[in-house]
């Protein structure tokens, strides 16, 4: 009777084996999360934010310049699983502010700065390292009007701001 009972346990152990290794290959077990995320993370790999980025939304990093202290502007979209930097705001031709010809087209914002429209660049591998700013600067994501001051998370340190596509779906 013991026999049996040692050998009746024995069947597990193969099938929740096989479990466990089907699980281990789905997408999302891969590191892609069920949902596209816009990610910010830490030298040492921590993350600090994580933000829902659903196919076709955008973003935009929003920083005071160094020098006259208005806002600037960089506009992101999620496009086909893809971070494309969509527009520029610059309020002024301060330094380090101007339009490069032929990146995109300089328009009016009608309060004396102007928008570069249409730069449409895919930024190489959806992720881009930035320093961040003091709290003079104030690095912000803005995301639908809210603002996340990457500042205040980790001023005067590395990150890097990834948009993280979703796990595709089993056919």
């Amino acid at each position: 009777m013991r026999a049996s009972r040692l050998n009746a346990g024995r069947a597990w152990l193969p099938a929740l084996l096989l479990c466990v290794c089907v699980s281990a290959g789905a997408p999302a077990a891969a590191g892609a999360p069920a949902e596209a995320r816009l990610e910010v993370h830490d030298a040492d790999g921590a993350r600090l934010v994580s933000l829902p980025m659903p196919e076709g939304e955008g973003w935009c990093l929003e920083w005071n310049h160094s020098v006259e202290g208005f806002a600037v502007l960089d506009c992101y979209r999620h496009r086909d699983g893809r971070m494309v930097l969509v527009r520029s705001h610059l309020p002024d031709f301060a330094a380090g502010l101007d339009h490069i010809p032929g990146r995109g087209r300089q328009v009016s914002d009608g309060e004396g700065g102007y928008w570069i429209e249409a730069i449409d660049e895919p930024v190489p591998g959806n992720a881009y390292r930035l320093r961040v700013g003091a709290m003079r600067v104030d690095h912000r994501l803005v995301v639908d009007g809210e603002r996340t001051s990457l500042s205040r998370l980790a001023a005067n340190e590395r990150v890097t701001i990834r948009l993280t596509p979703a796990a595709a779906s089993p056919d």
